[in-house]
């Protein structure tokens, strides 16, 4: 995930996706015939990669091989990654149960079923999740790799997770706010989580926004834990200088002041003023 949640035990707990079962082979409906993309990925698929100790697009992109070529993102790359290797008792006998053991390895954020076969060559096969005709998430399998016996993931990209159905992040814990216009906003630039169970938090939501972190509290979780700026108020004037952000979701409309130190929830009831939370701070 991006910069601006409050730490990695947060992020990793706040989101969960649907992933696939872990059963030995493929799930009905994994892979589809669907339509031709109009413009098909015509480059190699095996690509050299290469890891940087960072999770800006490039790196993604390095990192992902053809995979992250292959995607059609409206915005950039979201997650991407190369090689990890799988024992000799792992691999498929088929591109499909290599396909379908990229789900319970890697367990990714994207949707489960509904592949389609986009390249297809002697030892690599490449699968894309479309969406209007583009490809949002794919993923290239290879077929006995040195150490790697059978077919299994070789690369994996995808795009923003707001570029998928909404029939697909509303079965996960992202909430997708919409602009002035009502266009999905990119969750690398915005978006909310529910506050995780393990924490204690599950009372409280979560608001990053541009590398900055906001907070719900109603019931003081976060405050009493130290972990934000100042105290989330629930009833508050909205201030003379605060301006529509043009962001919702549902109910909630999202003002920030020049300051953004404290962001202006107004819904139905009122406004709420939800502070921004410290840096680095998680829960075990």
């Amino acid at each position: 995930m991006r910069a601006g949640l409050v730490a990695t035990a947060v992020l990793t707990a706040v989101t969960v996706g649907a992933v696939a079962g872990c059963d030995d082979g493929p799930r009905p409906g994994l892979v589809v015939q669907g339509s031709p993309p109009a413009t098909p990925y015509s480059g190699p698929l095996s690509i050299p990669t290469r890891q940087l100790d960072e999770s800006t697009p490039r790196a993604l992109r390095l990192a992902s091989g053809a995979a992250g070529r292959a995607l059609e993102c409206d915005g950039q790359i979201f997650e991407g990654a190369g090689p990890d290797g799988w024992s000799g008792s792992d691999g498929g006998d088929t591109p499909q149960e290599g396909l379908a053991l990229y789900f319970r390895m890697v367990q990714p954020e994207v949707p489960d079923h509904g592949y389609r076969v986009e390249r297809e060559e002697t030892d690599r096969v490449l699968y894309s999740y479309d969406v209007d005709g583009r490809t949002k998430v794919a993923v290239v399998v290879a077929r006995d790799q040195k150490g790697r016996p059978g077919w299994g993931p070789e690369t994996y990209a995808s795009c923003d997770p707001a570029e998928l159905p909404e029939s697909f992040t509303a079965t996960t814990d992202w909430q997708i706010w919409t602009d002035r216009a009502g266009r999905r906003v990119p969750v690398s630039r915005l978006h909310g989580s529910p506050g995780p169970e393990h924490c204690g938090w599950q009372s409280a939501d979560f608001l990053a926004l541009d590398g900055r972190t906001y907070a719900r509290d109603p019931e003081g979780v976060l405050g009493r834990d130290g972990l934000l700026r100042a105290p989330y108020r629930a009833k508050v004037r909205m201030p003379a200088d605060a301006r529509d952000t043009g962001y919702h979701f549902r109910e909630r409309r999202l003002w920030l002041t020049a300051d953004e130190d404290t962001a202006y929830v107004r819904t139905g009831h009122g406004v709420e003023a939800w502070p921004r939370v410290k840096r680095g701070v998680g829960c075990d």
